[in-house]
């Protein structure tokens, strides 16, 4: 840190996972593949819904776009992670922390908003499906995914302009493996109450907000299949929402943990490993499951393995 008009942070030091060197040779080797199989698996799948014709539909629009967002924030975060299970000096510049903050949150809230717009999606599906094609067309599914890309680059956005005005004069160790925003704020001997209101009502509006657009529009088809007379119609509809239902489920249930627990010194070692799940295995386990669950993207991989070979 150097003195500046006030006290200014030049680098953060990542504190990382607590462990013996020796562990952190194993979780080197463990991450690597985690993030090795998650660029093969999300690359993979966007390559395959772009050169498969039958893929071209709205779910696959989205779930392509779902495949980018994953691709991008955990190579926000792995990367950095892996070299510091290497080397002793684990710092990270100031401007650095900000782009990986920005990226993280910007990609997460991202998220958010598909899996909302893969909610609706396969609500129109099935409890509209004569009307799927026009209500879903082309234009509207560009604008729900362009929107949720310009939602998320503001949020983080916002949080990140909202930080450039504090000074950290208390210690500039990070108690993560990445530059998280609650981590970086406890830092700051500067008033917080903003960034922290912040926190609390946009992170609670996305978060609430999207959430609840899944919960209902799942209540709604939930009905419509309970509608349907036959055992073979109810299961083939609900196939076609099991994969999302899944992602969806993972994924909330994470960021409800990271968010709605209280905040102590347990917390945080908790927040590290919610994070690892949230921002590492999350994005490997997407691909997996929507190509093991999903009827017609094996089809599409088998078909793509036959032409292969």
């Amino acid at each position: 840190m150097t003195q500046e008009n006030g006290t200014r942070v030049t680098e953060f030091i990542l504190l990382g996972f607590a462990v013996r060197q020796e562990i952190q040779y194993i979780l080197f080797l463990v991450f690597l593949v985690i993030y090795m199989t998650s660029l093969v698996g999300n690359v993979g799948m966007i390559l395959l819904i772009k050169c498969d014709a039958r893929l071209h539909t709205p779910m696959y629009f989205f779930l392509q776009n779902l495949a980018f967002v994953d691709l991008c924030y955990t190579s926000a975060i792995t990367p950095k992670m892996l070299v510091n299970f290497l080397v002793s000096d684990k710092s990270i510049s100031f401007s650095g922390c900000l782009i990986q903050l920005y990226a993280y949150g910007a990609f997460g809230t991202i998220e958010c908003y598909l899996l909302a717009a893969m909610a609706v999606d396969r609500y129109v599906a099935i409890c509209n499906p004569l009307r799927y094609s026009v209500i879903m067309s082309q234009r509207v599914c560009i604008q729900l995914v362009t929107g949720s890309y310009i939602i998320g680059s503001l949020n983080s956005a916002i949080h990140t302009s909202f930080l450039l005005s504090l000074s950290f004069c208390n210690s500039n160790k990070i108690n993560h493996f990445f530059c998280d925003l609650p981590p970086i704020l406890s830092l700051s001997c500067s008033n917080i109450d903003v960034n922290i209101m912040l926190i609390i009502i946009l992170v609670g509006f996305h978060l609430v907000g999207t959430l609840l657009v899944v919960f209902f529009s799942y209540i709604y088809i939930l009905a419509a299949i309970l509608r349907i007379p036959s055992t073979a119609g109810r299961h083939k509809a609900f196939s076609t929402c099991a994969s999302h239902l899944t992602a969806v489920t993972i994924f909330y249930g994470t960021l409800c943990y990271m968010y709605l627990q209280p905040s102590s010194s347990e917390s945080q070692e908790n927040d590290k490993v919610a994070s690892v799940f949230y921002g590492i295995v999350i994005p490997m386990l997407n691909p997996l499951i929507y190509s093991l669950r999903n009827k017609e993207v094996k089809e599409a991989v088998k078909v793509l393995m036959k032409s292969c070979s």
